[in-house]
């Protein structure tokens, strides 16, 4: 994606460190900060702190963990005991994304069958250079199969830009990209369909504030940004045509992990009848799943991105503040999950489906 006329990715490979770069999201949108991951304790520091975040980014960050487990190997490359070691403790970094023990794995497996250091060091870059660019035209045919969703409604919207919402940042930042959620907005915009996305702001952390609104806004698509609380209102007057969120694990049955409060959105779109899909790549299934509610795993966070929020102080330096009183508790529940009884559908890489395990298996009969 283009920001101020330069071509960016959220990750990339260096050729002259021969180490994988990301952009440091904690520091955006006043900011545009790069870190180098350089140590395998580097690659868990930026999933567990939100360097990076987004299920298919962290897949694409985790499986560029096993190729720095692997360089940084001082001698041990060829010790799968040491190697898998490693390879547990990328996954451990974040429970919630099933992406991140995905692209691993491949990574893992595809590299144990080499008999040489060398050989393994270069799978495991050719297989994450791979998964990157994967990922990237998943996003792209996410973008084109979501499409039609938002013509129809401009066909038969009277005046006026077709009104989107959207919960969290699942967009370019959170993918490689162009995005889930955001994926058939940039398709939309991109062919000359009036739109106009209501970006939730997403505490604790503001990814919609801080990140869908940068993202947006560089992109030229109109938007506003509104507190998580707003939505159900606007929705109730009309000013709402489709909501599109992402996800961080989806089961086999349709149930839907995704940012904390994507469920009231749900909840509001089905109580207004307004269609509430959810987007994301084949890598974002779980098929193992079957009960979202009781069986996902809910990351509980520092409380700290409860009680603080950071912004920009009157001198331009960033600062983070504390909110409520210093003796009260916070609680930070990362994710809630979505029963698939309120999910209109589901937008992927191979087309829509409903959200029920047979439609699901339609579009992906290889794992019936």
């Amino acid at each position: 994606m283009n920001v101020d006329g330069k071509q960016m990715r959220p990750i990339w490979f260096d050729a002259e460190s021969k180490t994988p770069w990301v952009i440091d999201q904690r520091k955006l949108p006043h900011r545009l900060i790069k870190a180098n991951l350089d140590s395998v304790d580097a690659v868990i520091e930026a999933i567990q702190e939100m360097f990076v975040r987004g299920a298919p980014l962290i897949g694409a960050t985790g499986a560029f963990g096993v190729y720095v487990a692997l360089f940084k190997s001082n001698g041990k490359g060829m010790n799968n005991d040491h190697i898998i070691h490693e390879c547990q403790r990328i996954k451990d970094a974040r429970p919630t994304a099933v992406n991140l023990a995905w692209g691993v794995d491949r990574v893992l497996q595809t590299i144990l069958p080499h008999e040489t250091h060398g050989t393994r060091i270069t799978a495991a870059l050719e297989e994450s250079l791979a998964i990157v660019e994967e990922e990237a035209e998943n996003c792209k045919r996410i973008g084109l199969h979501g499409l039609s969703l938002i013509e129809e409604i401009s066909r038969t919207k009277k005046n006026g830009p077709v009104n989107i919402l959207t919960h969290c940042n699942a967009g370019w930042l959170a993918t490689v990209e162009y995005g889930t959620a955001t994926a058939p907005m940039y398709t939309a915009f991109d062919k000359g369909i009036d739109i106009h996305v209501w970006v939730d702001e997403t505490r604790p952390l503001n990814q919609g504030a801080r990140l869908t609104a940068w993202e947006l806004g560089k992109h030229g698509i109109a938007h506003t940004v509104i507190t998580d609380n707003a939505g159900g209102h606007i929705m109730q007057h009309g000013m709402v045509d489709l909501v599109i969120v992402g996800t961080d694990r989806t089961t086999r049955t349709g149930d839907v992990a995704n940012k904390i409060g994507t469920y009231l959105k749900a909840l509001a779109a089905k109580d207004n009848n307004i269609p509430f899909y959810v987007a994301l790549p084949s890598s974002t299934f779980d098929w193992t799943l079957r009960d979202g509610i009781n069986d996902i795993p809910i990351e509980t966070r520092d409380p700290h991105e409860i009680t603080h929020i950071q912004g920009l102080d009157k001198n331009g330096e960033l600062t983070s503040v504390m909110v409520p009183p210093a003796s009260s508790p916070a609680a930070n529940h990362a994710f809630d999950v979505t029963p698939a009884r309120l999910v209109s559908g589901f937008i992927t890489e191979r087309g829509r489906c409903d959200a029920s395990e047979a439609s699901i298996l339609s579009l992906f009969p290889e794992r019936t």
